[in-house]
């Protein structure tokens, strides 16, 4: 049997999405222990010219979303960047999660080919869909889910790889 767009895509994206909220826990009860709100938590960096923790949230939810309606043939949802608190990222991660888990394998499925277009700072980017997920969509959920983990490693945070990767 072999591995469809919908199972390499949607379920390890609620993967990484659920392990990035618990890291996120983690790390807040230990802010908190230490009387750290959540404005200064929230904004958070490893060095100065670095994004700060709620934008490491967000884009890692937005790849999610972004990436799971594209694959789909859809226009992504859009998602305001407003959070301010770590209840509203919270509330992020989950409606980012439900949104995912809103697109059926069927959608998804045959997408390897499908053409996809974004337009970033630096250009336009085409890609068809199998390496939009493998090369562009992965790489950069992981990347953000793991600059918030690394955060919290360098607060002083007890997380260790379980906590990243969640149980299996």
């Amino acid at each position: 049997m072999s591995l469809s767009m919908y199972q390499a895509s949607v379920p390890v994206f609620v993967r990484a999405l659920t392990n990035l909220r618990h890291v996120l826990q983690k790390g807040e009860a230990h802010a908190k222990a230490k009387y750290v709100g959540d404005a200064v938590l929230l904004q958070t960096r490893l060095i100065p010219d670095m994004l700060p923790l709620v934008k490491q949230v967000q884009i890692a939810c937005d790849m999610a979303c972004r990436g799971s309606a594209r694959l789909a043939g859809e226009e992504p949802k859009s998602f305001e960047d407003n959070e301010a608190t770590m209840a509203e990222v919270y509330d992020r991660i989950d409606r980012a999660i439900a949104y995912v888990q809103s697109f059926p394998a069927e959608r998804i499925d045959g997408s390897e080919d499908r053409a996809i277009h974004l337009k970033m700072r630096s250009g336009e980017l085409h890609l068809q869909g199998q390496a939009y997920l493998l090369q562009y969509l992965l790489p950069n959920l992981y990347f953000h889910c793991t600059t918030a983990y690394n955060l919290f490693r360098g607060m002083g945070v007890e997380i260790g790889k379980t906590d990243f990767i969640g149980a299996l």
